[in-house]
């Protein structure tokens, strides 16, 4: 990582990498702590010894925890994670807070909302679903599938990230969000009307819940808002644009080819983490 830097001559880093999809933090917690905590302190160390001028790390509305009978979250809202992943990004922020107080690291912090788009990684929901649905199959809905979250569009957390970089300020954290929400029977629903089957039933399966699984997460944004950052794609459009998109062709046919058998991945409580991949807003 410091070869790059030098040779590169890199003064800005956007730290998004990390092992991300919660099913396979219950299976394989290590591996999360390796890529998300270990991992960020790689990046530190490297941008600490080359002297960047910004670091900023994408965190998750996660490390919040559950959001229920309390106000949606701030960004000076104690942290609560409730997973083992969500954990390991709480852990992760402490150690860059920590170079920006220790070594005066020029860092920002941010936690968005779940993201969605064309070429996202086939673990997260919407990808997920998709690739199940391109393939005839079904969408394996957890518990009951009343469990909500907050979508926002790729496009639009690029945004938000070329706003912070360019507006935000040096040690501060920002929260990327959503007003839009949808349970997770729903947003299934949508999806498999969205590929034109009829028959809704027979490409839904309701499976086991996790272990624990938080009933929503909802984050203020209005810190962001005020830098002029707003979302502009609505979320029945973004999922049109991501469905009408070349990257449902590329799902279909080289999935395979890029991350190796995904089939791991479409089950309904995958286990096992896939290699590490930026998932964040891809």
């Amino acid at each position: 990582m410091s070869f790059i830097l030098k040779e590169k001559k890199i003064d800005v880093i956007f730290h998004l990498a990390a092992q991300t999809h919660v099913d396979n933090s219950f299976g394989d917690s290590f591996e999360f702590t390796r890529n998300n905590v270990m991992g960020t302190h790689v990046m530190l160390e490297a941008a600490k010894a080359h002297t960047v001028r910004r670091f900023i790390h994408v965190s998750t509305d996660e490390v919040y925890g559950e959001v229920v009978s309390r106000p949606d979250c701030a960004e000076d809202t104690i942290l609560a994670p409730s997973n083992p992943y969500s954990a390991t990004k709480a852990a992760a922020e402490c150690l860059v807070k920590a170079y920006h107080m220790s070594f005066g690291l020029p860092i920002m912090i941010t936690r968005s909302n779940n993201v969605y788009g064309p070429y996202q990684y086939p673990e997260k929901i919407t990808s997920k679903f998709m690739c199940s649905l391109i393939r005839g199959g079904k969408c394996f809905v957890h518990g009951d599938g009343h469990n909500s979250r907050k979508y926002l569009y790729a496009a639009d957390v690029a945004d938000a990230l070329d706003v912070i970089f360019h507006k935000g300020q040096i040690g501060e954290t920002y929260n990327i969000g959503s007003a839009f929400e949808i349970s997770n029977l729903e947003l299934a629903k949508r999806l498999i009307r969205l590929f034109g089957y009829k028959a809704i039933d027979d490409h839904l399966e309701f499976s086991q819940d996790r272990a624990f699984n938080d009933k929503r997460y909802a984050v203020d944004c209005s810190k962001l808002e005020k830098l002029g950052w707003h979302p502009r794609m609505e979320f029945d459009q973004g999922l049109l644009k991501t469905k009408n998109h070349p990257a449902v062709e590329w799902y279909r046919n080289c999935t395979d080819e890029w991350w190796g058998d995904i089939s791991s991945a479409l089950v309904p409580h995958p286990l096992k983490a896939m290699p590490a991949y930026d998932e964040s807003a891809v």
